[in-house]
């Protein structure tokens, strides 16, 4: 039997499985229960918090301190996987490692890009590096007053071109005016 793709109770009939067969091979060690009916093959399980998050929402987008940890542009390592969804969805039930954070639905494909889950053949949202230091300004009670400016030292150290970032903030509430403070005291 080859599998190498997420299954859940529904998908089984298609494999050719029934569940007592599914429930077999996660109690044989054959599948890893990610999520509460969420499956993967025990050798494919590598980032089961993404694949919670992106089978539960899938508009779901790392975001805020997770992102900017995957840009490499912060030593802080999150307790949790941030993920942004839209401000009048429905937080999902889990039990994975998810901080759920509700953004504007307007604003909430700014700054986004795709990339694949390691394992699977599933994508989920991830803010550009741009976004990610445009959002840790905006949203710097949350996350931190030095978070935001630590991750712009490096991205400006990288060579980063601040007319993105200010372009990006003029479109996100609250953002502006700190991101403008902390690019002329970096200056």
């Amino acid at each position: 039997m080859e599998m190498h793709q997420l299954i859940t109770p529904a998908s089984v009939v298609d494999l050719g499985m029934s569940r007592a067969a599914l429930y077999r091979a996660v109690r044989d060690g054959q599948l890893t229960r990610i999520a509460r009916g969420i499956y993967l093959p025990a050798d494919d399980v590598a980032q089961p918090e993404w694949i919670e998050a992106v089978t539960r929402r899938p508009e779901a987008t790392i975001c805020l301190l997770s992102a900017l940890a995957l840009h490499d542009l912060t030593d802080d390592i999150p307790a949790a996987l941030d993920i942004a969804i839209p401000r009048r969805a429905r937080t999902p039930a889990g039990t994975s490692a998810i901080t759920w954070h509700r953004f504007d639905t307007a604003t909430l494909d700014l700054g986004r890009e795709h990339t694949t889950i390691p394992g699977t053949d599933l994508t989920i949202g991830l803010y550009s590096p741009e976004r990610s230091i445009v959002d840790a300004f905006r949203l710097r009670g949350h996350v931190g007053y030095e978070v935001g400016r630590d991750a712009l030292k490096e991205w400006l150290r990288r060579g980063g071109k601040p007319a993105l970032l200010i372009g990006l903030a003029k479109q996100l509430p609250r953002a502006r005016t700190p991101l403008l403070t902390a690019l002329e005291i970096l200056s």
